[in-house]
């Protein structure tokens, strides 16, 4: 579901949001001009718009929505996931881009998705990783394992979550202290 916030939200306010709105008649009031430009199947309601897809063509038509959103300014909440994209902030490398283990790509991805996809981390969804093609990237894999490649592959294992939003919180914003902070082999 894609709509128009002035300041970014939580997970948990997209949530909440997109439950109203689903509750709520569809069609009707003041329906954004964004819903001619989405793909899947399009639910309008007052000020919000409804993307339903298969299953089979979710990620790939995900990324479209969220790359339409983000043009117009706009957020877009996943509740297939649970994971709100919201306009900003971004980190500091233009054109970096978020990978999971379940398929999910986000080019420059705020940094509060990047927070809450960590949590996701599972079986069904093993692995995380920022990417800056051609120059360096960012992996968390199972039992909290980072990677980071910058020429060369190092390694290390970190006991807990808050650790790893750490590290990509840092490695988002340019901030290279987690390459102290951690013995790498």
């Amino acid at each position: 579901m894609v709509w128009d916030e002035p300041v970014p939200i939580s997970r948990d306010q997209a949530r909440a949001t997109y439950l109203a709105v689903k509750r709520s008649e569809t069609g009707g009031g003041d329906v954004p001009a964004v819903a001619k430009e989405l793909p899947g199947r399009i639910t309008p309601y007052p000020g919000h718009v409804l993307v339903t897809m298969d299953l089979d063509t979710m990620d790939e038509l995900s990324a479209q929505v969220f790359t339409i959103a983000r043009a117009h300014g706009l957020i877009c909440y996943d509740p297939q996931r649970d994971l709100v994209h919201n306009v900003a902030p971004l980190g500091v490398y233009e054109g970096m881009q978020l990978h999971t283990g379940d398929g999910m790509v986000v080019h420059d991805p705020d940094l509060a998705l990047v927070h809450d996809v960590l949590a996701t981390l599972s079986p069904q969804n093993p692995f995380a990783a920022l990417v800056n093609f051609g120059r360096h990237f960012l992996q968390v894999s199972p039992g909290y394992e980072l990677e980071y490649k910058e020429g060369t592959l190092v390694s290390t294992t970190v006991p807990d979550l808050a650790q790893v939003r750490q590290a990509f919180h840092e490695y988002a914003t340019g901030d290279r202290s987690f390459l102290t902070r951690h013995t790498w082999a």
